[in-house]
């Protein structure tokens, strides 16, 4: 009797231990699914990762390289307006040469300089250069640097006045600010000061 309950006791302990291997087993397949399955979303996320950095990587190449298609010009254009500037100083200066004025070999070299000048606008033109409108628009800071303030009382306050300096646009992209000079009401004050002495002028006498 005793060794039928010894038997049947060995029969279901090994029965447990089967069991328990079994189960260890179906444990360890499952751990190890569940890592391969982690390890391919892992995998999948630098992939996908690595995909969108090389989709930036080309995006900015392509970028660049539009621009320098579009703006590969524009250290040299930049450079160039010196000369323009050069062409109006020397304009400007032999204007006011007081042995040359009225002559005519004044008005033949201004018309040289001016021919010069308007074939040099003329290329700029071509290559998408253009000079910034200034002369009595209203003063924008993207587009004009203002040097200095003049009274104008028939010009609404920040009308620009006068052109000290050409500024030029290549395309969409600031080439170099227009600098002026800008319009402002006179001061109040001033006109009352000058009413007061006028007033006590007409008082003494």
């Amino acid at each position: 009797m005793e060794k039928e309950e010894s038997e049947i006791l060995g029969n279901n302990t090994n029965e447990t231990n089967d069991t328990v291997n079994q189960n260890e087993k179906l444990d360890s397949s499952q751990n190890n699914v569940t890592s391969q399955e982690e390890e391919i979303i892992s995998l999948k996320d630098k992939i996908t990762r690595l995909y969108a950095d090389m989709e930036n990587q080309r995006r900015r190449f392509e970028k660049e390289k539009d621009e320098a298609f579009e703006y590969g010009g524009f250290s040299f254009a930049k450079e160039t307006l010196n000369l323009l500037d050069n062409l109006e100083r020397s304009k400007s200066s032999l204007e006011n040469d007081e042995d040359l004025k009225n002559s005519d070999a004044l008005k033949k070299l201004i018309d040289h300089i001016d021919i010069i000048n308007n074939d040099m606008i003329t290329i700029f033109k071509k290559n998408n250069i253009e000079p910034i409108k200034a002369i009595n628009e209203k003063l924008n800071p993207n587009l004009h640097q203002a040097m200095m303030e003049i009274n104008d009382d028939n010009k609404e306050p920040g009308t620009i006045v006068q052109e000290i300096q050409k500024g030029f646009m290549m395309k969409d992209r600031l080439l170099r600010p227009s600098l002026v000079a800008v319009s402002k009401k006179g001061k109040k004050e001033d006109n009352n000061e000058k009413s007061e002495e006028n007033q006590d002028k007409k008082d003494k006498n």
